[in-house]
């Protein structure tokens, strides 16, 4: 389905935009703490629907 080639070529480039997103990540650390406060609750809530939504599709299926 791939090549060498682009299966290469990915996994390089995810690399590369992981390590570069954790630069940029620790460099604005104080903001993230100024302005985001209680942001993990929103994620929370985001994966507790997630999965009242599959919780949902597996009940109507059977």
């Amino acid at each position: 389905m791939f090549s060498q080639g682009q299966i290469l070529f990915g996994v390089c480039f995810f690399i590369a935009f992981v390590i570069i997103m954790i630069f940029a990540y620790r460099k604005d650390l104080a903001l993230h703490k100024i302005f985001y406060k209680g942001n993990y609750k929103v994620l929370l809530v985001f994966l507790l629907f997630i999965a009242i939504l599959f919780l949902i599709k597996i009940f109507f299926k059977r």
